[in-house]
């Protein structure tokens, strides 16, 4: 079994080069693929790798004068969940693109348990908020939660002022899938003049860890970002509220349009992502540049898009088309 952890940590890094250059070797030497953003502000990763790199990782770094005090969050998989290694700078932990940025460690909302969080949901004055992206709440959400129709985290704020009168006065709990968009959003909102703010603290994955919780009013799975791209969360009573792009039917598996230039994110089983050569529309499984099509042996290709044709003249498959698509007819 493979180690995947999740972990951030807000600490002050004055030679963010000289952490990633030693970041980088460790990792090498103990086969450890993952995504880890380093900044001035502290560090947020997700890494895979077999047990004991995996401990060897965390001694690292509890043990590290600037990242005492992190804790991780573990779940086990059959394979590495990365393909990759990627260590890089960013000029902020999580991008809220604000003027005057807010600094978690002093300025944020009250930390809740799991087991805190489910005493908040069912108050009549409390407001849910889900802070993540909108393709993430699409595999999966809190029961009652608001869903804010974002595509970046930075977008959030808008949201949060456009419907300031629905939040005034209410007990605001915040959520996202580790925590850490969380501690610098429920910062923010208070500096917004919001008082009653709060947070649930480890995120999603903590919640559903919870021997207590269980995951219980949790929908669907969580969109993590690795090549799981979602893990079951509700040990009660779980559902599936993810729908099959090409046929409607419960489906959790997602993946990327192969149009680049698309890049919608849909669900889809791994037979209709590949008949539809991962596009969204025949004009996006048709499109030159599909990164899909281009992994494929040339012949099989025009025979599935020979397929696609007919079967889209045929009303076989009803979707909206673009009127680029009419010259496929």
């Amino acid at each position: 079994m493979y180690h995947v952890l999740l972990y951030y940590h807000y600490t002050r890094i004055e030679d963010v080069e000289k952490i990633v250059s030693e970041h980088r070797q460790f990792c090498r030497e103990h086969d450890i693929l993952g995504r880890i953003y380093f900044t001035e502000e502290g560090v947020n990763g997700t890494v895979s790798g077999s047990e004991e790199s995996i401990e060897n990782y965390k001694t690292m770094m509890i043990h590290h004068p600037l990242f005492r005090g992190i804790t991780f969050k573990e779940s086990t998989n059959d394979n590495h969940t990365f393909q990759s290694l990627r260590i890089k700078y960013k000029k902020e932990l999580v991008n809220l693109s604000l003027e005057d940025d807010v600094d978690p460690k002093v300025l944020t909302g009250h930390y809740l348990t799991p087991e805190d969080f489910i005493d908040y949901i069912d108050q009549p004055n409390t407001v849910i908020i889900d802070a993540r992206n909108d393709y993430e709440s699409k595999m999966g959400y809190f029961k009652g939660a608001l869903r804010p129709n974002i595509r970046t985290f930075r977008e959030l704020p808008n949201w949060v002022r456009n419907h300031k009168e629905e939040l005034e006065g209410k007990t605001i709990v915040a959520y996202c899938t580790g925590g850490v968009r969380c501690e610098k959003f429920t910062g923010w909102l208070k500096r917004e003049g919001f008082e009653d703010v709060h947070q649930l603290h480890g995120g999603i994955q903590t919640y559903g860890d919870s021997n207590q919780t269980l995951g219980k009013y949790w929908e669907g799975t969580m969109y993590v970002f690795d090549d799981r791209i979602s893990v079951p969360i509700n040990k009660v009573t779980p559902t599936v509220i993810g729908k099959d792009h090409y046929t409607k039917e419960a489906c959790n598996r997602m993946f990327n349009c192969g149009n680049p230039q698309c890049n919608e994110q849909i669900f889809g089983s791994q037979a209709h992502q590949h008949e539809h050569l991962s596009g969204c529309s025949l004009y996006c499984s048709m499109h030159p540049e599909n990164r899909y099509v281009m992994t494929m042996d040339p012949e099989e290709v025009l025979v599935l898009k020979e397929n696609l044709r007919n079967k889209y003249r045929s009303n076989e498959i009803k979707r909206p088309i673009h009127n680029a698509l009419q010259s496929f007819y």
